[in-house]
């Protein structure tokens, strides 16, 4: 698959230069104006994460993946990575790339952002998709604490360990995966960022009671194997977001769009062009 022809851009928010991808192609004379789709990555992650599921949805939508501010190869600063830090940042850069009402899909960490900007601004997104959120879970699981150790000590060892358990197939965990994570969590900042976020997402509003307040169509995505954030954290978010459905994939841990990218394009195409 070509990924090379996904474009990598670069723009500064709030003076911090954040690096994205930006695929804009014309589907046809009738449609030369797609609708957005933001994909916004999990905890410690970096665009790429989202190359298996990019190429299709460009058929559909103008899609945008930015390396999420303290993350992948955007700046790094030293701030407290808080959830309000990181709203305001989500918020400027719509703004910053002239982006409406775009439909938003969430992973993880990225999921719990999508979250809350949708609670604190539900008249802005068209749609909201959700794989495998951050935010419900309340104490740790020992995929993340394994995870977490391979961000604190980023060796091949460490990382394929994290990565293999993360998925319901190890095999589907490639070389460059485990190499690009241990490169990034190397870089200056990388993991001061990432702990800042996990202290950030320990002190942030509690969801619940508060969820209800999203109104836009929501589609939860949750693999049946996943061993990080485990499916039953699923029923708070459907149990108070009034339009929301859940479509659990099978044979998947915490990365369906990785694991399975075809099916996940499916469920996704399938709720936002309804």
């Amino acid at each position: 698959m070509a990924y090379q022809n996904i474009p990598m851009k670069m723009t500064y928010v709030n003076g911090y230069g954040i690096r994205y991808f930006d695929y804009n192609k014309v589907i046809n004379q009738i449609d030369d104006d797609p609708k957005d789709l933001i994909l916004l990555h999990g905890l410690g992650a970096s665009a790429e994460r989202w190359l298996p599921v990019i190429p299709d949805l460009t058929e559909h939508f103008r899609v945008v993946v930015p390396d999420i501010i303290g993350f992948g190869y955007s700046d790094k600063p030293t701030v407290e990575y808080t959830m309000d830090f990181f709203i305001k940042f989500f918020k400027d850069l719509l703004e910053n790339l002239n982006i409406d009402r775009p439909n938003i899909v969430g992973s993880s960490f990225g999921g719990h952002l999508a979250t809350e900007f949708a609670i604190r601004y539900s008249n802005r997104i068209e749609k909201l998709i959700l794989c495998s959120p951050a935010g419900m879970m309340r104490s740790s699981t020992h995929h993340l604490d394994q995870y977490i150790m391979a961000a604190l000590y980023p060796t091949y060892e460490n990382a394929l360990r994290a990565f293999s358990d993360m998925a319901h197939d190890s095999n589907i965990v490639t070389e460059d995966t485990i190499k690009d994570f241990v490169n990034r969590m190397r870089l200056p900042n990388a993991k001061y960022a990432f702990m800042s976020t996990l202290l950030g997402i320990r002190d942030s509003p509690t969801l619940p009671g508060r969820l209800s307040k999203i109104l836009a169509p929501t589609l939860l995505i949750w693999g049946d194997n996943d061993g990080m954030i485990p499916l039953q954290y699923s029923k708070g978010y459907i149990n108070e977001i009034p339009h929301s459905n859940l479509v659990v994939m099978r044979s998947c841990g915490h990365t369906p769009y990785v694991e399975n990218s075809i099916e996940f394009n499916r469920e996704i195409l399938k709720f936002l062009k309804d």
